[in-house]
């Protein structure tokens, strides 16, 4: 289908369906539901997934499909979010289901590299640090940066004094493929409040918060373990990349490892590695993969 369209770059339609956990709904009705949602949404004529998903309390659907038809034709997506809205609250009538928040239907868009070649910096940035502030945990203004440098782009803190008044701000600027910053740096306050210094110092509030209640899934530690196993950074790296999860290695000039960011693309968390304990923090990734002996995790 994509073949047929190379002009459209926002091809991909993702949405995420939470209904109540008191709801108890058999995986026919969540079949039929998906269903009867894509049809209403104009979607029902395209080949869409639909999995169902359990990584958090409550199990939930998500639904992938293209906005490109067999024929390259782009398919409407105006109001998109308000249609979505209307059609699952006619939905949980007609289905008798507890009426769920407006943020649990969420029409999500695939974050993709930003390209300073392709012009329209502004938008490509905003593309990326939007959802991922929106829908990524992390604790520290280093993970958030590691997060964003997977898409190209980088942010700096500025402060200053306006009339003996503290201003924080930050500054969003694409890098090339080696994370090196190029092309004009772009004002938080030019993309909007969500991506400000404030919903970010909210964000790791939010984040450390959820954090200590949850613990990370056995999985990503069972993944991380064997990774471990590998004998060379190269094997580490990619058994990792593999199950969704990109290890960020913080080096020195002299090929240190002093620190290691996990970030897992299936739970959208990004944190440090002895977060999950000491055999996987920095100073076993140096010890295995760095250049001189160990140091301590920072």
């Amino acid at each position: 289908y994509l073949e047929a369209n190379r002009r459209t770059t926002n091809t991909v339609f993702h949405v995420s369906l939470n209904p109540s956990p008191e709801d108890k709904l058999t995986d026919e009705q969540l079949r039929e539901i998906a269903n009867e949602y894509m049809q209403k949404m104009g979607y029902g004529d395209q080949p869409y997934i639909v999995f169902k998903h359990k990584d958090i309390d409550r199990e939930h659907l998500h639904i992938v499909s293209l906005r490109i038809d067999e024929n390259g034709r782009k398919l409407p997506h105006d109001f998109e979010v308000r249609r979505s809205m209307e059609i699952l609250r006619d939905l949980e009538r007609k289905y008798g289901l507890l009426q769920s928040r407006g943020e649990e239907y969420r029409i999500s868009r695939p974050m993709t590299a930003v390209d300073c070649t392709k012009g329209e910096l502004k938008h490509q940035i905003a593309g990326v640090v939007k959802p991922a502030v929106q829908n990524y945990r992390f604790q520290s203004f280093k993970e958030f940066r590691a997060l964003l440098g997977l898409f190209n782009v980088t942010v700096e803190e500025v402060h200053k004094t306006v009339d003996g008044k503290r201003c924080d701000g930050l500054v969003y600027a694409a890098t090339d493929g080696k994370g090196k910053r190029t092309g004009v740096g772009i004002k938080s306050s030019d993309i909007g409040k969500s991506v400000g210094y404030r919903a970010l110092q909210k964000r790791f509030s939010q984040s450390r918060a959820w954090m200590k209640k949850h613990s990370l899934p056995e999985k990503t530690r069972e993944h991380i373990c064997t990774a471990l196993c590998r004998d060379t950074r190269e094997g580490f790296l990619h058994e990792l990349a593999g199950k969704g999860i990109v290890p960020v290695l913080w080096e020195n000039g002299a090929g240190v490892i002093y620190g290691v960011t996990y970030i897992d693309h299936n739970t959208k968390a990004v944190f440090k590695g002895s977060a999950l304990g000491k055999e996987f923090s920095a100073s076993v990734i140096n010890r295995k993969y760095g250049t001189l002996p160990s140091v301590s995790d920072k």
